[in-house]
Formats: C-alpha cells, sequence, structure tokens
C-alpha cells in the first residue's frame, strides 16, 4: 500500500506540474509582481525550515507580507499552496520511505487530506478579498499558537510513551475526519504540521510517525488544491514559481546539511511576527463583517 501511496503521489505530481506549465507559458507575458530573488530566497529559507518540521506557510506568509511580494492578499491562500507543492512532494518521498508507518492508517489519513483540501480550495477560491484577509489573520494566530504550545513542549507531552504505528477502529475514523478537517482548512492558510502532529499524539501514535503521515498528506493535498487556484488565476504566477525553485533547493540543503541544526531561536521568532502578521490581517479583514452586521 505504500507503494501505491507513492505512485498516488508520483500521479499527483505529474497532474499538477501539467496544469502549473501549461498556465505559466500561457501567461508568460502576465506572470505579475513580485522580485524573482527575493521568491527564491523565501522559498529556500521556509522549505527548510519545513523539511525540519517547522512548516512553511506561516513563516512564507509573514515573509510574503513584509517583502510586499504579493499584488493583493487574495492571491496569499493560493500561492501558499501553488508554491510549496513540489517541494512538499520532494519531502514526503524521504520521510515515507524512511519512517515506518501502519500503510492503511498512512493511506486513509493523507486520502482524507486530500479530499478535504479539494472541497476547501473550492470554497476559499470564491471568499471575497476582505474575507480571505480576516480567516487568514485567525489561521495565523492558530498556527502560531500551535507553533508556541510545540515548541513550550506541550504538544510533545501529548505523544510521551507513545509507541504505536498504526490505527484501528474508533481512532482509526477519528484520525480520517481529523485529517479531512486540517485538509480543508491548510487551503486558507492553517499549516497542518501542528495540527496533525497534535491530532496524532492524541490518537497514541509515536511522535515520529507524525512526519510521514503530516507529510504526505501535504503532498497529496497540495497538487489538488494548488490546481484548482492555478485554474480559477488567484495566485502570484512570478513569486510561486520563483518559491517553488528556491524551495527544492531549499530542501535538498536541509536533509543533507543543516539536520542537526538548532531551530528554537528561530521559530520562536517567527511565531511572534506570524502573530503581528495574524492581528493585521484580521484588522483589514474586519470590515466584511461589520459589513455584514449593518446588512442584518
Amino acid at each position: 500500500m505504500v507503494q501505491i501511496l507513492l505512485g498516488l503521489l508520483a500521479v499527483l505530481l505529474v497532474y499538477y506540474l501539467f496544469y502549473f506549465i501549461r498556465d505559466l507559458v500561457a501567461e508568460r507575458k502576465n506572470l505579475g509582481g513580485g522580485n524573482w530573488l527575493v521568491a527564491g530566497l523565501i522559498g529556500l529559507v521556509t522549505d527548510a525550515m519545513d523539511t525540519l518540521g517547522i512548516g512553511s506557510f506561516a513563516p512564507t506568509t509573514m515573509l510574503l507580507e513584509t517583502t510586499k511580494q504579493l499584488d493583493n492578499d487574495r492571491q496569499l491562500p493560493g500561492t501558499l499552496n501553488v508554491s510549496h507543492t513540489v517541494p512538499v512532494i520532494i519531502e514526503a518521498f524521504i520521510f515515507i520511505t524512511v519512517v515506518k508507518v501502519a500503510p492503511l492508517t498512512l493511506f486513509s489519513l493523507v486520502i482524507a487530506a486530500i479530499v478535504g483540501s479539494y472541497i476547501g480550495s473550492k470554497t476559499v477560491s470564491k471568499l471575497p478579498e476582505k474575507k480571505v484577509q480576516f480567516y487568514m489573520g485567525i489561521a495565523l494566530i492558530v498556527t502560531a499558537a500551535l507553533m508556541a504550545l510545540k515548541q513550550l513542549g506541550l504538544l510533545d507531552l501529548l505523544g510521551t510513551g507513545n509507541h504505536l504505528t498504526g490505527l484501528t477502529g474508533s481512532k482509526l475514523i477519528i484520525g480520517i475526519i481529523g485529517n479531512f478537517i486540517l485538509g480543508a482548512l491548510m487551503t486558507i492558510g492553517v499549516g497542518l504540521y501542528a495540527p496533525c502532529m497534535a491530532l496524532v499524539y492524541m490518537l497514541g501514535l509515536s511522535p515520529l510517525v507524525a512526519f510521514p503521515i503530516m507529510m504526505a498528506s501535504c503532498a497529496g493535498l497540495m497538487p489538488v488544491a494548488g490546481t484548482n487556484f492555478i485554474k480559477s488565476g488567484d495566485y502570484s504566477r512570478k513569486v510561486s514559481l520563483g518559491i517553488t525553485i528556491g524551495g527544492i533547493i531549499g530542501v535538498i540543503i536541509a536533509t543533507r546539511f543543516v539536520t542537526g541544526l538548532n531551530m528554537n531561536v528561530l521559530t520562536w521568532i517567527v511565531i511572534v511576527v506570524v502573530l503581528y502578521s495574524g492581528f493585521t490581517y484580521i484588522r483589514k479583514g474586519k470590515q466584511a463583517f461589520a459589513g455584514n452586521l449593518k446588512k442584518s
């Protein structure tokens, strides 16, 4: 079943690249704003962090906001999903082949995340810009809180003493439902890593098992979500391509050279800035809810 999953990820990669390359060629004279070098550096740094388990969505959002790479905030969810798809698939292949996980558990949770992302991306792509800003702010704060809990060791405590490598019965059903929800939430910028790790811990699996599950989940859902954003045009083409190229290099570097680095201080810096960005987006998007209250 693991080989089937690897084959599925390979097929999804080809499926995604077909639409991504076709769109870039068709719109080669309209790639949008942004800077190639800045986008590439963002991809290199964030996907190196992603390989180390920190996650890429929150720091990418922080850096895109800081460097003003996007033409408008509506492009953010699509750019996040499109730009990190290829690097994450590379990560998934590495972890799936190294860490032992019960095939049924791995396959079921990954498929659930893929279905969740498909439904979520279709919903998010139709949201007005102000609502996207508001929900992105909420997503960033949730992500930062989970990252902080992980840094404090509170999420790790949930997995202390866990040795299971697979789920059965009601726990498997809960895991499937949980990863379906996380897959949908990822399309509005809630990074799947930290909540997936918490879910895995609470269900009694070994903490190490979280890595192939969360990597494969993202690798499975991101080509689907990314393709939907590509079809709707709700992403930055130049920035996404730059982050993709830089991200591939970042994954290779992190895997081979920097897996032993202490990322504690850097992670806390990211948490603080992500919280700031989250409240900034909420402030920008609260007009949407104010408008709804007036209508009601």
